[in-house]
């Protein structure tokens, strides 16, 4: 009888690099009929980081036949003049997707100005309407991060039904929509968080785990069961700089069947699965 091989890395960069590919041929496709899909990123402010994601997923269009509209606005913009650039957007043809790079400044709402967004244009899928989409099953935009996590699970071959898959965290943005797609996939779910009183007890008895809480470590090896599938979303560093996720991967990594590395795993998804949802919202409107 084979043993079974662990440590696998999931490869995100690799099985990013496919998706763009396809994406590159129905965009081609779209224009052929005359149609080309356009995603406008609105920068406001001057957060390096963000500055950075954006000029990543203005790249990212490029590269794939994409049309950006980058609009950058001081971290003065009144949410008045946001909310009535977001309105023209809306009303534009052209569009096919918007996206508002968070964090904003302090003196706007990011909730209201989400909501602000179309749900026809809503690529990055947080608004309520995209979640609400979602949850009862209907056709919708699946918030980045968390679609591209099912397409890494999806890569190792693992089917989801009857699995028992445990979250860690449960933002709006990763935790709770991570849930909802591996229930879709029908999985067995467990959310856990802060006041989850005994986290190992759940993950021992995971099939696969998605940690997404931004802390270090939260993961360790007597957390998971042999032969288990992680996904690691988190960003963070370590006392010396150098970039981690939320598990300990050198402990982790020779118990799961499948991990992704960080970085390299869940990060080149992400702007990936915005690209597939601008493609498809430009589908839409071209049908």
């Amino acid at each position: 009888m084979t043993q079974p091989t662990y440590g696998r890395l999931i490869d995100g960069v690799a099985l990013s690099s496919k998706l763009r590919t396809d994406v590159a041929t129905r965009v081609q496709a779209l224009r052929a009929r005359g149609a080309t899909p356009g995603l406008a990123v609105i920068l406001v402010g001057d957060d390096p980081a963000s500055a950075v994601y954006v000029r990543n997923k203005v790249k990212a269009c490029a590269d794939t036949g994409i049309r950006s509209i980058f609009e950058k606005y001081e971290a003065t913009l009144p949410e008045a003049d946001l909310l009535e650039r977001i309105s023209a957007l809306n009303a534009d043809p052209t569009v096919h997707g918007i996206l508002v790079q968070m964090p904003l400044p302090k003196h706007i709402n990011p909730h209201k100005v989400i909501e602000a967004i179309s749900t026809a244009k809503d690529v990055d899928g947080y608004a309520t309407l995209s979640a609400g989409e979602l949850m009862t099953g209907q056709p919708g935009f699946r918030p980045c991060t968390p679609y591209g996590c099912m397409k890494l699970i999806e890569s190792t071959g693992t089917d989801l039904r009857g699995k028992h898959a445990v979250v860690i965290g449960r933002s709006n943005t990763v935790g709770k929509p991570m849930a909802l797609l591996l229930l879709q996939a029908n999985a067995t779910v467990t959310v856990c968080h802060s006041a989850t009183a005994d986290i190992a007890y759940h993950t021992r008895q995971a099939d696969v785990i998605v940690a997404a809480v931004g802390k270090r470590n939260v993961l360790t090896a007597d957390m998971v069961k042999p032969g288990a599938v992680v996904i690691d979303v988190g960003m963070n560093r370590t006392p010396e700089g150098k970039l981690c996720g939320d598990v300990d991967f050198a402990g982790v990594q020779p118990v799961a069947s499948h991990i992704t590395p960080v970085p390299g795993g869940v990060g080149p998804m992400t702007i990936t699965m915005l690209l597939v949802n601008t493609l498809e919202a430009a589908e839409r409107a071209a049908a």
